[in-house]
């Protein structure tokens, strides 16, 4: 979206849109839960602002209240009622929200071009200072726990709503790890397939029970999140592998047991045993065109994370309603509904599309 912003609160009785239109490019856009604050960056040909720089905008004052200037472009920003968290490419920075904005701490992490960070309301995640690895810091103590989570740079990572789960997926895209980020053990691996795969987003449902991840392959996976302060995973020495019992029933009836009794045999190859999602859907990711035409090379956005406009972005509505929205030309949300069908299986459906740019 290059000149407007378009936002929308979604509630269970209606929903509410309201355009903000700046008439210049914005490339990041971060909104305090449902409050009036939002943080922006520039971006774009024409960049409304600097994008070195974090605006936080007052929609009820319909002015900028904060800015936050930077030596290097921004990248993402985060927001809660007591922290600003910028990403940059090299480093994380902390400020207490306040006017003036404290600086709290900066911590140094390896190429982060995509902005990952996750932000809750007892710990920030963000890539480590080495490929692969995961910052943990303890928001009231300061205290930085390290996480080996991947042999590759990561790609996608989320906090569950509690705070209590971390999920990791890297560049190589075919599985995703899960984190008790109490102790930062590692309570298990989801796969999302055995083909390399771009991971475009990761989502966790507000229950904190099911997780979703969609990539290039223009497929929404739903999996079951393991929980380190749940009965099941309590009762279970090995959550997440083939000898987990979910709440659906036994390994011999859960449908993410892709390759029944083959994930039972010994020293057969890891995919045969590996939980896989137990239901998926397909949605749309069309690509926007090369800006000099077909066959043109690729010319990365200005100021964009990753240079393209975002696609498969996961936002869960309620415990069973997701949304998969799109940037770019084609702008578009899709909505999922997560179900039970008369034989007890889950599914996934599509309930709904719109483009929200097009005319």
């Amino acid at each position: 979206m290059h000149s407007a912003l378009r936002y929308t609160n979604y509630k269970v009785v209606r929903t509410y849109t309201e355009d903000l239109d700046f008439n210049a490019g914005i490339a990041v856009a971060e909104m305090l839960g449902r409050a009036n604050y939002i943080a922006l960056v520039g971006g774009g040909k024409q960049p409304k602002f600097p994008q070195n720089k974090v605006i936080i905008w007052d929609d009820a004052k319909q002015k900028a209240v904060i800015t936050l200037e930077f030596r290097t472009q921004v990248h993402r920003v985060r927001l809660s009622r007591s922290r600003i968290v910028v990403a940059l490419q090299n480093s994380i920075h902390m400020y207490a929200f306040s006017s003036p904005p404290e600086k709290l701490s900066v911590f140094e992490t390896a190429d982060n071009l995509n902005g990952l960070c996750c932000l809750g309301t007892k710990v920030v995640a963000f890539p480590g200072n080495a490929t692969g690895r995961v910052q943990l810091v303890e928001i009231d103590t300061g205290n930085v726990s390290i996480i080996p989570a991947h042999g590759s740079p990561l790609k996608a990572m989320e906090l569950s709503p509690d705070g209590q789960v971390l999920a990791t997926a890297s560049e190589t895209g075919t599985l995703i790890r899960i984190f008790a980020t109490s102790n930062c053990a590692r309570i298990a691996e989801l796969r999302r397939g055995v083909d390399h795969a771009t991971i475009y987003s990761i989502g966790i449902s507000p229950d904190n029970t099911l997780l979703a991840v969609t990539s290039d392959k223009s497929t929404l996976h739903i999996f079951d999140l393991p929980h380190p302060l749940r009965d099941d995973y309590n009762n279970s020495p090995q959550v997440g592998t083939a000898s987990s019992v979910h709440s659906i029933g036994s390994i011999d009836e859960a449908p993410n047991q892709k390759w029944g009794i083959l994930g039972k045999i010994p020293l057969l190859p890891r995919v045969f045993s590996d939980v896989y999602s137990f239901t998926s859907a397909h949605f749309e990711t069309v690509d926007d065109p090369s800006i000099g035409g077909v066959g043109a090379p690729y010319i990365p956005i200005p100021g964009v994370p990753g240079g393209k406009a975002a696609k498969g972005i996961i936002g869960w509505l309620n415990e069973y309603t997701i949304m998969v929205i799109g940037a770019g030309r084609d702008g578009r949300w899709e909505r999922f509904i997560v179900g039970t069908a008369d034989d007890g299986r889950r599914h996934c459906i599509r309930n709904g599309w719109k483009r929200y740019l097009g005319s």
